[in-house]
Formats: C-alpha cells, sequence, structure tokens
C-alpha cells in the first residue's frame, strides 16, 4: 500500500471500490452509483489503470487499514457538503443491491465514525 496521500477524487474512488468489494459481489447497480461518483468528480477523462492496479492488489485483511488511511485522505482535502455527499454514494452503493451485509456496515460504520464531528 503506497504511503503517498491521495487527493479528494482518487481516494472517494478508493473509498467506493473497497466499499463494493467487501461483499464479495459487484453488481450493474454497484457499478452504476460508482459510474455516477466519477462522473461527477472527474468530468474529463482520466485513466484509472494504476488506481485499480493498487486496489486489487490488496489482500482482504490489508482493506480495513486502506479504507482508513484513504477516507483520512478525503475528510483532510473535502468540505463537510463533499464528504456528506460521498457518505451518500456509500450508502446507496451498499444499497444497490437490496441487501447490506455485516461487512458493508462495518464499513459504513467506520466511514461514519472516522468522520463524525469531536
Amino acid at each position: 500500500m503506497p504511503n503517498k496521500r491521495l487527493n479528494k477524487a482518487i481516494a472517494g474512488y478508493h473509498l467506493l471500490m473497497i466499499l463494493s468489494a467487501v461483499d464479495f459481489t459487484l453488481n450493474g447497480g454497484k457499478e452504476m452509483v460508482i459510474r455516477d461518483y466519477m462522473a461527477q468528480e472527474f468530468p474529463f477523462h482520466i485513466n484509472l489503470d494504476a488506481q485499480m492496479d493498487i486496489i486489487s492488489n490488496l489482500k482482504p485483511e490489508e482493506w480495513e487499514q486502506h479504507f482508513l488511511k484513504v477516507a483520512d485522505d478525503f475528510y483532510d482535502d473535502a468540505t463537510e457538503e463533499e464528504r456528506i455527499n460521498l457518505m451518500n454514494f456509500a450508502v446507496q452503493l451498499t444499497k444497490a443491491d437490496n441487501v447490506i451485509t455485516k461487512e458493508e456496515n462495518h464499513y459504513l460504520n467506520l466511514l461514519f465514525e472516522n468522520w463524525e464531528p469531536a
């Protein structure tokens, strides 16, 4: 896992991709939520192959640590409105297949707890 700090758009992509993977299923609904996020955050074409390589090379036991790191990266660059917007994407993502698994709920809770105002 790279120690380099990610900008908020890339960090948000990492958050959603990990969240989509934690239940080991990817369906059209989840894919559409991620595409909607990308269209909003990347109005121009961007090659995300390097980011996908990073994410896909993580072992499941590394997901949580990486998720928390990129959540911090996103938080550092984002406004409160942008954080709320990403949380909405995260909730939509977990609800896309009409089942919120224990793992998805755990990661959502990590995000909410990590970004909760002190």
